[in-house]
């Protein structure tokens, strides 16, 4: 059964940084990308940041410059370093990985105060 644990929430001062962890389990059948989402309550969840099978990686305006999405195979974990915070990164952080289908995590949340 494969499950997506994400870590690393919490708590921030704008201008702060943390590092969201995404540990996965079990058994995923040609992983075509991995990736991190964001939800804030009453909008819909939208992309920060993605990395695809062959190391490419892709980051929303609002984040570039300022998140980085890595991955370390051996250890079957995603990462997101997130710097310089704003308020407005304010959400329940998801992880996906995408391989013949999408799974997702339970979300962390992530909350930077003004």
């Amino acid at each position: 059964q494969v499950q997506l644990v994400e870590s690393g929430g919490g708590l921030v001062q704008a201008g702060g940084s943390l590092r969201l962890s995404c540990a996965v389990s079990g058994s995923i059948f040609s992983i075509n990308a991995m990736g991190w989402y964001r939800q804030v309550p009453g909008k819909q969840r939208e992309l920060v940041a993605i990395i695809t099978g062959g190391g490419s990686t892709n980051y929303a305006d609002s984040v570039k410059g300022r998140f980085t999405i890595s991955r370390d195979n051996a250890k079957n974990t995603l990462y997101l370093q997130m710097n310089s915070l704003k308020p407005e990164d304010t959400a329940v952080y998801y992880c996906m990985v995408r391989g013949m289908q999408v799974y997702w995590g339970q979300g962390t949340q992530v909350t930077v105060s003004s």
